[in-house]
């Protein structure tokens, strides 16, 4: 799969002179996870008629479980690797699956900046948008960067650095040619692992009003329609743990992105304020890299 490119506006450069300067420009060789062992035939059968449910329609019904169960923390990592180097950016937080907000600390590569001295950047998840403090590339301390995620080709799946704890969800909801891999544990939570693809016109048309406009914006923005996942469900239905496979191309060579969100801590207490409108950055990003959306 590869992500076209678009000029669609001021705020998709700021998004990827974010992440992608020497970070999509590398690309992630990232595995998933293997079948962790092999599993018994007569447990795969019964896999379609457990409490979970048949493959398909158990990790179709992820995002409306994570709904009822309100709110969890969330650690994410994005990996890319290209001609030999390997990076990964971090985040850790909390988010609430039934407003769609959320609150990410995002930790970039040591040098994927540009700096060794690059403090963490807070990304402010909200439906249709990101906010992002601590941007640096001559953004004033106490500002915020805001971007319309439906402007952007991806819909924000990739280019933040953290794919949103929703719409990571909400993908399941095209998923097709979906297996069940066996039974694994998550940090002592035992877990059905399932491994298939999610069809992102599908997952668009399927998803909640509020994600809807960002997946059509993915659906529109890849070349390839599907994108393939390893999805963790608990034994209530839970999604604990999942990984997508991107691909992405700006200049060169088209890169591999993993992006990893794990769940846990269901129905911590989750409070995201959106900043005022007097608090917003509209002022000219200093961009810094050299792909395809720089000035």
């Amino acid at each position: 799969m590869v992500v076209r490119q678009h000029g669609r506006g001021g705020g998709a450069p700021a998004v990827c002179a974010l992440v992608l300067a020497g970070v999509m420009a590398a690309g992630t060789g990232c595995s998933g996870d293997g079948a962790g062992g092999p599993a018994a035939a007569g447990e795969r059968a019964a896999a379609g008629k457990n409490a979970v449910g048949a493959p398909a329609s158990a990790v179709r019904r992820a995002a409306d479980a994570l709904a009822g169960a309100g709110t969890a923390e969330a650690v994410t990592s994005m990996e890319t690797a290209a001609g030999g180097t390997r990076v990964t950016i971090r985040g850790q937080g909390t988010y609430d699956f039934r407003r769609q907000l959320g609150r990410i600390r995002v930790v970039l590569p040591k040098d994927a900046a540009g700096s060794d001295g690059h403090r963490p950047i807070t990304e402010l998840l909200a439906p249709g948008a990101l906010y992002m403090k601590n941007r640096g590339a001559g953004v004033p301390d106490d500002k915020w960067v805001r971007i319309d995620t439906r402007a952007l080709a991806d819909g924000n799946l990739v280019t933040g650095g953290v794919t949103d704890p929703m719409a990571a969800a909400e993908l399941l909801r095209g998923a097709v040619k979906v297996v069940y891999v066996g039974r694994t544990e998550l940090a002592g939570v035992p877990v059905r692992h399932y491994r298939g693809h999610s069809d992102l016109g599908r997952a668009a048309l399927a998803a909640s009003p509020s994600s809807r406009g960002a997946l059509a914006a993915a659906a529109k923005g890849f070349h390839a329609d599907t994108v393939s996942f390893d999805a963790y469900l608990d034994d209530e239905g839970l999604l604990r743990k999942v990984r997508h496979r991107f691909g992405f191309a700006a200049r060169g060579p088209a890169a591999a992105v993993v992006s990893t969100t794990l769940l846990h801590g269901f129905g911590v207490p989750v409070t995201v304020e959106l900043p005022p409108g007097d608090d917003i950055y509209t002022g000219r990003i200093r961009q810094g890299w050299t792909g395809p959306e720089s000035p």
